[in-house]
C-alpha cells in the first residue's frame, strides 16, 4: 500500500466542507459590493432607509442650460441697466466660459407676470408652466461648480465633473430596485438638436454593476434596435436558445458571483419580455384624444411631447427612473428666436405631464424634476442677442413626491448674477432628492477601490425648506 500524501490544512479548509474558504471569501466580497449572490435578482424591489412618498423619478433635463433670466428670474434692475457695464466689484474673481466678463449687461428679452396663489413670476414664454405653479417647487438659487457643458452635465447627473461615476438614476435603481420585470428600471430618451455633451456617462452606472445603467429608448417603433425577432425565428426557438444560454451563464455566476454575469442574464430575459411589453408601451394611439392634445403628442412622430407621455406610461408600469434629455438650450446667440422655439417644443408637454400625473393619482409617488446644468450670464454675448454659461445662479423646478407645492425658494441679486438667499448647490439637491426617495444620502454607498462612494461624495446638505 502506498503511503498517503501529506494534506495541507489550508487545502482541506478550502476544498472540503463545500469550499469553506471560497464561500467565506465570496460572502465578504458580496458585502463589500464586489460580488453578487447567485440566483438573486439585482433589480428586486428594495426599501430605503426611511418611509417615503416618492417611488419613481422623471427628470426633464434641459441640456445646454436654459436662461433663468428669460424664464423664471425677472430682474427689473437688469432691464434698467441694459447696455451698461456691470459693477467692477461684482466681477472680482469671476471666470466666464467664453466672454470677457466686462461685457455689457443685457436686460431680459421677455415679459413676466405673477401666477397662482404662490405669486411665482413666470415669463410669457411659459404659459402652460404658469398654469401649474401652485403644484411646483421652484428653486431660484441653484449653484454649481462647472461652467462648461460636459462637466456641468456630469456634475448634475453623477455628482462629479469626472467621468466614471454612477448617475443619479443608477443610484436610485441600485437603492430601490424596480417594480417591473417587463421593462428596464431606468429608461432614457433624447430629443432636441443632439444628445447631451456629457454623453452616455450622464446615465451610466459607473462602478456599479451595469444592470443599473440607463437604457436609451427611441421615440417611436421598437424602443431599442433588434428587439423584434428576425424572419424564421419564433418565440419557441428563441426561448429554447435563451434557456440554454442562461444555464451556462448561471453555472458561471454560481462559481464566481460576478455581478456582470447577473446583468447579462437579466438583459437577455428583459429583452425577451420586452418583445411583448414594448409594443403596447409605445402605442400612443391607445391614449385618448384629449390626452394627446394636452401633451401636444402625435403618435408615430418622435418629439419631446411624445417622450413626456411615454414617461408617464413608463412610471405607470413600474419603471423607477425616466430621464428625458432635450439638448437645445445653449443660446450664445439667437437667444430670442431659439428660446421661443425651445419653449414651444417643451412647455406644453412639461405642464401636461404634471397635470396628468396629478389627475391619475401618481404625482404624490413621482418626483418630476426640470432644469439644466447651469444658468446664463446677465452680460451679453453674440452682439445683442446671447448669453454665456453661468454657474453662480440658475433656476430649477420640481413637483410631487413629498415636495412642498407652491414654494418659491431662494433669491438672486438684483442683476441675477449671484444666488444670495437659500443657496442650493447641486450636491444639496441630490441629498434632498435621495431623502424624498427614502435614503439618507450619507448611507447610500457602494464600496469601490477601497472606499465607500456616494452620489454626494463628501458634500451635500438636506434642504428641509423644500419638504412638504
Amino acid at each position: 500500500m502506498n503511503k498517503p500524501a501529506n494534506i495541507a490544512r489550508r487545502w482541506f479548509l478550502q476544498e472540503c466542507g463545500v469550499g469553506m474558504g471560497a464561500l467565506a471569501t465570496h460572502h465578504l466580497l458580496s458585502q463589500a459590493g464586489y460580488a453578487a449572490p447567485a440566483n438573486v435578482n439585482p433589480l428586486a424591489p428594495k426599501k430605503g432607509h426611511h418611509e417615503s412618498k416618492a417611488k419613481s423619478v422623471i427628470f426633464l433635463f434641459m441640456a445646454g442650460a436654459p436662461s433663468h433670466l428669460e424664464m423664471f428670474d425677472y430682474k427689473p434692475k437688469l432691464a434698467e441697466f441694459d447696455g451698461t457695464m456691470p459693477p467692477p466689484d461684482l466681477l472680482k474673481g469671476y471666470r466666464a466660459a467664453f466672454i470677457n466678463p466686462n461685457s455689457k449687461l443685457m436686460g431680459p428679452k421677455f415679459k413676466f407676470a405673477k401666477y397662482g396663489k404662490s405669486g411665482a413670476e413666470v415669463s410669457e414664454l411659459l404659459p402652460h408652466t404658469a398654469g401649474i405653479v401652485d403644484d411646483l417647487t421652484i428653486v431660484k438659487s441653484m449653484v454649481t461648480d462647472a461652467f462648461n457643458h460636459a462637466p456641468g452635465q456630469l456634475l448634475m447627473n453623477t455628482g462629479t465633473q469626472q467621468f466614471g461615476r454612477p448617475s443619479f438614476g443608477a443610484w436610485a435603481t441600485y437603492g430601490l430596485g424596480a417594480e417591473t420585470q417587463d421593462l428596464p428600471a431606468f429608461v432614457v430618451f433624447s430629443s432636441g438638436k443632439k444628445g447631451p455633451s456629457g454623453g452616455n456617462s450622464c446615465w451610466g452606472s459607473g462602478f456599479l454593476p451595469t444592470v443599473y445603467q440607463g437604457v436609451q429608448f427611441r421615440g417611436s417603433g421598437d424602443p431599442v434596435l433588434y428587439l423584434s425577432n428576425p424572419q424564421g425565428i419564433d418565440n419557441d426557438v428563441q426561448r429554447e436558445s435563451l434557456d440554454a444560454i442562461r444555464s451556462m451563464n448561471q453555472k458561471r455566476l454560481d462559481a464566481t458571483g460576478d455581478p456582470e454575469i447577473s446583468t447579462r442574464i437579466s438583459s437577455f430575459e428583459m429583452a425577451f419580455r420586452m418583445q411583448s411589453s414594448a409594443p403596447e408601451l409605445m402605442d400612443l394611439a391607445k391614449e385618448s384624444k384629449p390626452t394627446l392634445e394636452m401633451y401636444g403628442a402625435e403618435p408615430g412622430k418622435p418629439s419631446f411631447a411624445n417622450n413626456c407621455l411615454l414617461a408617464r406610461r413608463l412610471v405607470e408600469r413600474g419603471v423607477r427612473f425616466v430621464q428625458l434629455y432635450h439638448e437645445a438650450w445653449d443660446q450664445h446667440g439667437n437667444l430670442v428666436k431659439d428660446l421661443k422655439k425651445n419653449c414651444e417644443d417643451t412647455d406644453r408637454a412639461c405642464a401636461a405631464l404634471v397635470k396628468d400625473l396629478k389627475q391619475r393619482g401618481l404625482l404624490d409617488s413621482t418626483l418630476v424634476i426640470w432644469g439644466g446644468e447651469f444658468g446664463r450670464t446677465p452680460m451679453v454675448q453674440g452682439g445683442s442677442d446671447g448669453r454665456d454659461h453661468h454657474p453662480n445662479a440658475f433656476t430649477m423646478w420640481m413637483a410631487g413626491g413629498g415636495l412642498k407645492p407652491g414654494l418659491v425658494l431662494g433669491e438672486t441679486d438684483e442683476l441675477g448674477f449671484n444666488a444670495t438667499k437659500n443657496k442650493v448647490h447641486v450636491h444639496d439637491l441630490h441629498a434632498t432628492l435621495l431623502h424624498l426617495l427614502g435614503f439618507d444620502h450619507l448611507r447610500l454607498t457602494y464600496r469601490f477601490q477601497g472606499r465607500d462612494y456616494r452620489l454626494t461624495d463628501i458634500h451635500g446638505n438636506l434642504v428641509k425648506e423644500m419638504l412638504a
